[in-house]
Parts: structure tokens; C-alpha cells; sequence
């Protein structure tokens, strides 16, 4: 492949990936949500519509357990989320979205969904094959360094 075209790619990936950050970001701020951090709405994210524990959330999060308890903390003092103790295993928390975190949580999945409608508007079904594939090849790479980094700290 041609480096023109690597680079172009390049250029795109990581613009892309600052310009959601920052979008996510400025969105929080002039909302009613202006209360949280973009990692705080990512942990409601995790948490998703139906609930999860803290370990769940912390393996989706690629966190410590530690790490979203704090978090979690915070969640629940500014009313986004509820820590449940499981009947069955009192040491097993289970985290529940408030009215205000599910709002946002489908806020934020709009906004994800509006991303990924657009773009693979004017696309051919074959063509949005080859993006699917290409993201694919790039989700396994970032896979393996993360599996790597692991490895390294063991």
C-alpha cells in the first residue's frame, strides 16, 4: 500500500479519535450533564441500560475494580447510579443507572449511532464490508498490544 495513502489514513484515525473526545467533552459541559468527566460517562456507558457489577464494569473499562469504585462513588453521590448488594452474595455489587444516568445513556448512544449512520452514508453494502473488515484488522492490533502490555506487567 502506498504511503500517501497510509498517511492519509493515519491523519483521519487519530483526528477522528480527538475530535470525539473533544465533541464528548464540550457536549457535557454546555448540558445538563455538565457534572461529569467524559470517563465518568464512559463508566454509565459500561454500566449500560441493564445494569452490571463492578468487576464488569472495571473489565470493560480495562480498569482496576479500585478504580471504578471510586468512580462509582461519585456516580452515586451526583445521582446516576445505584450500588446494589446481590441477595444472594453480599460481595457481589450490582450497579443500576438512575432515571438521570439512563438519559444520558441513550443520549450518548444517539449520538454514537448518528456517528456510525453517517458514516457509512452513500456506501454499498460491499463497501461498508470492507470498512467493517478494516476496522476489524484494527481492533485485532490494538488487541494484541493491550494483550502484550499485559504480559509485560505479570
Amino acid at each position: 500500500m502506498e504511503k500517501d495513502l497510509l498517511r492519509e489514513i493515519n491523519l483521519y484515525l487519530v483526528d477522528i479519535f480527538n475530535q470525539v473526545l473533544i465533541i464528548e467533552e464540550s457536549s457535557l459541559q454546555s448540558s445538563d450533564f455538565s457534572d461529569l468527566s467524559v470517563k465518568e460517562m464512559h463508566t454509565i456507558e459500561a454500566i449500560g441500560l441493564f445494569g452490571n457489577t463492578t468487576s464488569g464494569v472495571a473489565k470493560k473499562l480495562r480498569v482496576t475494580a479500585g478504580t471504578v469504585s471510586v468512580s462509582i462513588r461519585n456516580l452515586v453521590k451526583k445521582d446516576y447510579v445505584i450500588r446494589e448488594a446481590d441477595p444472594k452474595d453480599r460481595r457481589v455489587i450490582t450497579l443500576r443507572l438512575t432515571k438521570k444516568g439512563k438519559l444520558l445513556y441513550r443520549l450518548h448512544a444517539k449520538f454514537h449511532h448518528k456517528m456510525v449512520e453517517r458514516s457509512i452514508t452513500g456506501m454499498k453494502n460491499e463497501e461498508a464490508t470492507v470498512l467493517i473488515k478494516g476496522l476489524q484488522n484494527l481492533y485485532s492490533f490494538l488487541q494484541e498490544i493491550d494483550l502484550q502490555a499485559e504480559e509485560e506487567l505479570q
